[in-house]
Formats: C-alpha cells, structure tokens, sequence
C-alpha cells in the first residue's frame, strides 16, 4: 500500500494544528493588547495604594510610608510581569536533533511564587512538568520559564496546572504532557481558617500521560508521587 494518502493526511493534520495555534496567539495578542491599553498610569496606582493605606487606618503621608507608594507599585510590577509575557514565544524555539529519544522529560521541583486572584496573597510551591516528545523537544529552561510566565500573575492554582499543560501541548505537539502542582496558600493560612501546614496539589494529565496508565505511573514515581492517588481528573 503506498504511503502518500498517510504522508498527506499527516500534513494535512500539522497545517491544521499549526493553524489553530496561530489564530490562539494573535487573540491572545489581542485581549493582551487591549488590557494593556486600559493600564493606570503609575502615579494613579500610587494614588490607590495611598487610599488602601488610609482604608486601613493609618496615614500615608508619615515618614514611614511616605516611599510606600512607590515601592508597592514596583513591587506589582514584579510580581505580576508575566502579564507581559506570551508563554507560547518562550516555546518557539525546540530541537529535533535529538538523535531518536523517544522517552518521557522531566522537570521535578520547579519553585514558584504566585498571588491569589481572591485576596492577594502569595502562592508558594513547587511544580512538576513532563511530556513525551514527539520528535522534537525544548531546552529544559523553557519549561520553568512558561511556569512563571503564568505564576507571575494573579491565579487560582487549578486554572494555573491547566494553563502550563494547555501551552506545552499546543506548541511543541507532544504525545503527552503531564503537570502536578503543589503549593501553600496564604489565603488560608494566614486569615480565614488559618491552617498552616496545608498543601493543596493539582494536576493535569493530557495525552499519553491521561490514557496511558503505565506511562502516567512512570511520571508519578520520577516525581516521588507514586501513589497518585490525590489526581482526581484522571
């Protein structure tokens, strides 16, 4: 049997997928773009900060948060830069010399610090992300850097583990990808029910990794998680 019809349907599928990542960073852009445009100026932040400061009950013009302001914003500003990066362009780049390497890479352990979009507080962590290449791979500082692209911005940690997932698989075309994330929340551990202690753990399990028991095993056990029995959406 000739092998043209499969070559062209696999063309036709790389087009089609190629495609529809395109149309996904240009509305990305777009929203980017826009949100941009309706960003305050600096001095209307240092405004709020100085109303959040009297809210509280103290006084901004005292000697002591008189530079307040100021480093609040700059503060924001490295906090939340990911705004600023598009996670996708950080995966552009990827490597096919990879002499036939057909197995799992895993990047266990990755810190992280992240904001709570409900009240502003920290999320801090660690994160495990894995994928079964598909003939090409990426240079492993491209995986930390597409999970602070997402932490540095205001997040839920659930929304978070989806996001890393979606863009690895999106780009780089993988037989799987596979992301666990856990991390304490601030938002309940130093107000509301105050349980220090808590670790909250998420995961996401695309491909190979979701359909493939054995292969999502093997992910679990490089990253000390063998058990797996907190992944629910598997």
């Amino acid at each position: 049997m000739s092998k043209a019809p499969t070559a062209r349907k696999s063309a036709k599928r790389a087009v089609k997928s190629a495609s529809s990542a395109t149309v996904k960073l240009r509305s990305a852009s777009a929203t980017k773009a826009a949100l941009k445009a309706k960003r305050p100026t600096k001095a209307e932040a240092e405004n709020a900060v100085r109303t959040l400061l009297r809210w509280a009950g103290d006084d901004p013009s005292r000697e002591g948060l008189l530079g307040t302001p100021d480093r609040v914003t700059r503060a924001y500003g490295e906090f939340f830069a990911g705004y600023d990066v598009d996670p996708a362009l950080i995966l552009a780049r990827t490597f096919e010399e990879i002499e036939g390497y057909d197995e799992m890479v895993v990047l266990r352990d990755i810190r992280f610090e992240s904001h709570c979009e409900h009240h502003l507080v920290p999320i801090i962590g660690k994160a495990h992300i894995g994928y079964l290449p598909n003939k090409r791979v990426v240079g492993i500082s491209k995986l930390a850097r597409v999970l602070e692209a997402y932490a540095k911005r205001l997040q839920i940690q659930e929304k978070m583990t989806s996001q890393i997932a979606k863009t690895i698989q999106d780009v780089l075309q993988p037989k799987g990808v596979a992301v666990v994330i856990e991390a304490a929340h601030q938002c309940m551990t130093t107000r509301g029910v105050h349980k220090p202690g808590v670790a909250m753990m998420t995961s996401t399990m695309l491909g190979v990794f979701r359909t493939d028991e054995k292969t999502r095993r093997e992910f679990l056990a490089m990253i000390g998680k063998a058990g797996g029995t907190f992944l629910s959406n598997v």
